[in-house]
């Protein structure tokens, strides 16, 4: 074994039969520096796979039991508030086929299948995508107040014109007061 002599270890020079054929000390040094090499097939992403579905699908229409709506906000979860076509607000559930593979964001046209026992919450069934949703719309599906290309569903209480302000109208208000 090796020797200890006042606490500190003297190192024995290494056999060359242990070390391997063809690699000397010094490359093994080298390859230390190095960075290592990527033995994977990818990161994360990878797993998520790319989007293969976004072919022409065939456009699926709601059922006895389903009903269209549109996403509000997201809860988290595998949650969301849509506002169905019918009127009611629903507390809808993300069905677990299209958790990690359909991206719901605010907005966004969805079917839903509606719950017998509890008439305030549904389940995501399928997303449609814009293209879709616009068909759906020229169909008669949806209703006209439904903006399909945006973001942010549309209220029907709000005016586009609320927040646009002339300076020159509030000069001439301000004149007359």
């Amino acid at each position: 074994g090796a020797v200890w002599a006042a606490g500190k270890r003297e190192k024995k020079p290494r056999p060359e039969s242990w070390e391997s054929p063809g690699e000397s000390r010094a490359s093994r040094e080298e390859e230390s520096r190095t960075m290592p090499k990527n033995k994977g097939k990818g990161g994360k992403n990878r797993r998520r796979g790319k989007n293969e579905n976004e072919e022409k699908r065939e456009l699926i229409f709601k059922e006895d039991g389903q009903e269209y709506a549109q996403v509000i906000r997201m809860l988290g979860n595998g949650r969301l508030d849509a506002q169905c076509i019918d009127g009611i607000k629903r507390l809808c559930h993300i069905r677990g086929k299209m958790r990690k593979k359909v991206w719901v964001s605010t907005g966004d046209i969805i079917l839903v299948g509606l719950r017998d026992f509890q008439d305030e919450k549904a389940d995501v069934i399928l997303k449609y995508n814009a293209d879709e949703a616009r068909s759906l719309k020229a169909y008669g599906e949806l209703p006209d107040n439904i903006r399909v290309n945006d973001a942010e569903p549309l209220n029907e209480e709000e005016n586009e014109n609320d927040a646009f302000f002339d300076f020159e109208d509030i000069e001439n208000v301000i004149e007359e007061i």
